[in-house]
């Protein structure tokens, strides 16, 4: 009974299930024929016959367990101590092995490829995903946990989580929610315990790289776009927060939530940088059905930032207009014509208005909006970088293939809507069109389900190029197949200076750990501090964006010379 306590979007989970199945059943809940399909697709894929044996696979080891009863276990599997594991598959191989350690309690579950679970783990009605660790405690009851996660001491109840979620804290809590990917929850954070209407029917829904902060707690129902960070804090009511990157803060003293767009980027790029690449390096699936994306610019952010960049325009032309004409309407037009006028120009006045935003609080309190001008400069260098990327990664090694790629855009690029399926980003269309196929007795099982997402897998890296060329002209009137050439040549080096500025950032943002009195305090030498931290010269991720950087120059340097 996942994303809801009141079991109206449960799933019959089975082994094999990926993220995308998990999720892509939880929604359509009024599409009655779907759902009856997907129980279909199931029942047909496993009998029903009773009377089966457990199985124990080849070099598998059991050692000092109490209970065990109706299990399969893999081979190569190693189970110490374990209090008691009922009705529960442990998938293991030679190439990913599976340990389940002390004081374990596994009650009807499904266990992944090369997971591990160990030290007092509790979890009841449960799928685990490969890869992924249950430690010290863990309590996980009527929950999916995706691919290469982590989640130690604490509760979670009745949510789905997309692989790379992080949560190690005791005192954490997660209930009724939807997490997709590349989370981390701090210690103390309660997301979903207090529900805001009469009957535990609350939700919560959080795009990729949500970050609750120490003691946060949210309530029911709560909506997040793609990597929010929320500052500690108690928040009153419901939040719908949509512009992506944003620092969350609930200011008491004044009495209002204020929202930090482009937080990441103004303040900590190190994170937001290590984070996209860390995730992809410690990928271990060895199903790779499903395309994980894991950079932070993609179709759902980018989608995100398109809209935030039009909020803040008309954000900040209505706090103007207030300002200096007292009384008077004006359309939203009017609004976003004038804050876009002050935002392009950078116009000083901008910082002294009190900027306000509505529908992101379940309340009468203003939403401020800060650091505007800034976030809406990075918001569309942002656009730019992400075009240029997709231009580079699409065009081929010596971008022999230049040319056709840019005269594949059509001629009225359009943006399309995208939708998170278990952390594979697929376009809206794609996913109807598969409910329909479904409808329509064309996808018969899961089998068949698992192709299409290898089918959009392959078809991701073409659509993302023709999604950023949508996105760019969009925000900067560039159509790059009729672009002139030194359109093209200004919007490379933009890109460059972008790139250069983030490693710049990322380098920046590291090194006030090592000037800040308050951490150098616990040290009695520079010495002691950079033997316990290790030099900031030497930390390897920063190495490592400043190589990408050098070649990032001469690629430009290439496609430069290409398009001349």
């Amino acid at each position: 009974e996942v994303c809801n306590e009141n079991g109206e979007r449960k799933i019959m989970p089975f082994d094999g299930m990926l993220p995308g199945d998990a999720f892509l059943w939880t929604r359509f809940r009024d599409d009655n024929t779907l759902q009856q399909k997907f129980k279909d697709f199931t029942q047909q894929q496993f009998d029903l016959k009773r009377g089966r044996y457990g199985t124990i696979g080849d070099r598998t080891v059991i050692k000092n367990c109490r209970i065990i009863k109706d299990v399969k276990i893999g081979t190569d599997a190693y189970i110490k101590g374990a209090n008691k594991i009922k009705n529960v598959t442990i998938n293991s191989s030679a190439d990913a092995k599976t340990q389940v350690g002390e004081g374990c309690e596994l009650v009807n579950g499904i266990i992944g490829y090369g997971c591990r679970a160990f030290y007092g783990v509790k979890a009841v009605r449960f799928f685990l995903a490969p890869h992924s660790q249950l430690k010290y405690g863990a309590r996980l009851i009527n929950s999916y946990l995706g691919e290469n996660s982590t989640i130690s001491c604490c509760e979670v109840l009745n949510s789905l989580i997309f692989p790379s979620h992080e949560q190690h804290h005791n005192n954490s809590f997660l209930c009724a929610a939807l997490l997709q990917g590349q989370s981390n929850m701090a210690a103390g954070a309660t997301v979903g315990s207090n529900h805001n209407s009469r009957s535990p029917d609350g939700e919560i829904i959080a795009g990729r790289g949500f970050w609750p902060g120490l003691c946060v707690s949210l309530k029911h129902n709560s909506k997040f776009a793609t990597f929010s960070i929320l500052a500690k804090g108690d928040f009153p009511v419901e939040l719908n927060i949509t512009i992506p990157f944003s620092l969350v803060s609930n200011d008491v003293t004044h009495n209002k939530l204020v929202v930090m767009p482009a937080y990441w980027f103004l303040h900590n790029m190190y994170a937001l940088a290590r984070n996209a690449w860390k995730y992809g390096d410690r990928d271990k699936r060895i199903n790779k059905t499903q395309l994980l994306e894991f950079d932070y610019l993609a179709p759902d952010s980018v989608n995100e930032i398109l809209d935030a960049i039009s909020l803040m325009q008309q954000a900040t032309g209505k706090a103007y207009l207030k300002s200096t004409k007292d009384n008077k309407k004006f359309t939203a037009e009017q609004q976003i014509e004038e804050g876009k006028r002050l935002l392009e120009t950078k116009d000083p006045i901008v910082h002294e208005l009190e900027i306000l935003v509505e529908g992101f609080e379940n309340s009468n309190r203003p939403v401020q909006l800060i650091k505007v001008t800034a976030a809406y400069h990075i918001f569309k260098d942002l656009v730019t970088f992400y075009a240029v990327q997709q231009l580079i990664t699409n065009s081929g090694k010596q971008f022999k293939q230049l040319d056709e790629l840019i005269g594949s855009i059509p001629a009225k690029p359009v943006l399309t809507t995208w939708m998170n399926i278990g952390g594979q980003l697929i376009q809206r269309a794609a996913i109807n069109k598969l409910v329909a196929q479904v409808h329509q007795g064309k996808v018969k099982n899961w089998e068949q389900v698992h192709a299409f997402y290898k089918d959009q897998a392959d078809k991701y890296p073409a659509e993302k190029f023709q999604h950023a060329m949508a996105a760019l002209q969009i925000v900067h009137g560039i159509h790059l197949k009729k672009a002139k050439p030194e359109q093209v040549q200004q919007l490379l080096q933009e890109a460059l200076g972008v790139k250069t500025w983030m490693v710049e950032g990322i380098y920046n943002s590291r090194a006030k750990d090592y000037k800040n009195p308050f951490r150098k305090m616990v040290y009695e030498t520079n010495a002691e501090m950079n033997k316990v931290l290790g030099k900031l010269e030497d930390n390897t991720f920063i190495k490592q964006e400043r190589a990408s950087l050098d070649q990032y120059k001469k690629t430009i340097a290439a496609l430069s010379r290409k398009l001349q």
